[in-house]
């Protein structure tokens, strides 16, 4: 096995970051030292706690140009969006420490003569971070934040692609003043991670990825009695109903489905609109597709970046491939995106219509910069087809009339509802999902339940 970490880079394939795997020794020596660190921070209130956080609020802010240029190197983000993943951090740190007191608060049960009852909630101890690529500071900081708040050590296992942000996130606290013990984090292979999982000294996991890199982690962590998130990804739906503000719906939808190359576990991948609108919304979203820059990301002109490894663009094309095979009709022509020649990474959007629900692009996960738009005649049927899918992490209906909007959300079955919006977390909000999006749950008071135990305290304070 190498025991060295390469990234290779999709702007143009080259070795962009080397890294040596930490040793067992190593590995050893931080999860000693996290347990130990975190019997000291379990002490500190939550006001000194959200003093350092807001301290590392502070540097992060600080590296926000750095960031943006090895985020385009490691994942292909084309740089002008840089700084959205550095204000998106800042936000959700800020909306946590908000949040922090009241949910960490001790829970009083109610009066009872002669005695003082309350829950407390406890941190776990050391939580072990495994977090994706696509949007690598966004996905980290849900846990990190409310977990280092709530009183945990932190052990940071970043994505092999982007590497480069567990030691951003080491930078920005060090800087911050924070005992370096309390955050630490570690370039470990796939077998080194399963034996920190099962190490006695790990006391949550929270894991963002793939389905089958879920199952994985759950199976390793179900030898041991403890706690795990799982955030597997989504096929998320749009459905515009005909009342909606068309202009308004489209732009948001294309920036839903292309944003970031496609690549958001809460991208939009199909969308359902009403007969009575469907041809004005699709030449819509057809102009403005077109409008896109494919191209280098480090080219301030350029809006969408390569996609961030060969085997998403593997999947990507084989989806439309194979859904063109189907009878699905692609509105784009990748002529008009000449850049596609600087590598196979280098993916021109497409729109497919006349699709169903038997193409794996309309079912599956594709993860790229294409969408599948469908007709429906009304709100039962974009129902059907919204539920129609393995998974259930966000959901978004477009439309002026907010009743309708909450009794369609009513039956939809997805750990978010949007009217009017797509693509976004909102810290105050509990992100959550169902079915293969996996389960737990981050950010709002809500998130701060799976980094905390409940702990009783039945006080007599009469006795005869």
């Amino acid at each position: 096995m190498s025991k060295t970490l390469q990234v290779i880079s999709p702007v143009d394939n080259s070795v962009y970051v080397e890294r040596k795997f930490h040793t067992d020794s190593e590995i050893n020596e931080t999860l000693t030292h996290a347990v130990q660190a975190q019997q000291l921070l379990k002490k500190l209130p939550v006001s000194e706690r959200i003093y350092y956080i807001n301290k590392f609020i502070d540097a992060f802010s600080g590296m926000s140009e750095q960031i943006s240029k090895e985020l385009s190197w490691q994942m292909g983000r084309p740089i002008i969006y840089g700084k959205n993943e550095v204000n998106g951090t800042v936000e959700r740190a800020a909306g946590m420490i908000d949040l922090a007191k009241e949910s960490l608060a001790d829970i009083d049960v109610g009066k009872k003569e002669g005695f003082h009852r309350y829950i407390k909630r406890e941190p776990l101890g050391v939580v072990f971070v495994v977090p994706a690529w696509n949007y690598p500071y966004l996905i980290a900081v849900n846990t990190i934040v409310p977990g280092l708040l709530a009183g945990n050590a932190i052990v940071l296992k970043h994505s092999a692609q982007t590497p480069l942000v567990a030691e951003r996130f080491a930078d920005a606290f060090k800087t911050a003043g924070l005992p370096e013990v309390l955050f630490q984090f570690l370039h470990l292979s796939h077998s080194d991670t399963a034996k920190v999982i099962r190490d006695s000294r790990i006391d949550f996991v929270a894991f963002t990825g793939s389905v089958a890199g879920g199952h994985s982690i759950q199976k390793v962590a179900s030898e041991r009695f403890i706690g795990v998130g799982l955030e597997l990804g989504g096929k998320d739906p749009a459905y515009v109903r005909s009342d909606a503000n068309l202009e308004f719906a489209i732009a948001n939808l294309v920036d839903g489905a292309f944003y970031n190359s496609g690549q958001s576990c809460c991208g939009i991948e199909r969308i359902y609109v009403h007969q009575d609108v469907y041809d004005q919304f699709v030449d819509g979203c057809v102009e403005l597709t077109k409008q896109y820059k494919l191209g280098n990301p480090l080219d301030t002109e350029t809006n969408l970046g390569p996609v961030a490894k060969h085997s998403i663009a593997k999947t990507v094309i084989g989806h439309i491939n194979a859904a063109l095979g189907q009878g699905a009709r692609g509105l784009i022509d990748p002529a008009l995106f000449p850049n596609t020649k600087l590598g196979y990474e280098y993916l021109a959007p497409q729109i497919l219509v006349d699709v169903n629900h038997t193409m794996d692009v309309m079912k599956e996960e594709t993860f790229g910069p294409v969408v599948g738009i469908m007709k429906v005649q009304n709100d039962k049927e974009a129902i059907e087809l919204m539920n129609d899918s393995p998974y259930g992490l966000t959901a978004s209906i477009w439309t002026e009339d907010e009743d309708s909007a909450v009794q369609i959300s009513n039956q939809i079955a997805t750990g978010t509802c949007f009217m009017n919006r797509c693509d976004y977390l909102d810290p105050y909000l509990a992100w959550t999902g169902i079915k293969d999006t996996g389960r737990g749950c981050t950010l709002s008071t809500v998130g701060y339940e799976q980094l905390t135990r409940p702990k009783s305290y039945h006080l007599r304070i009469k006795t005869q």
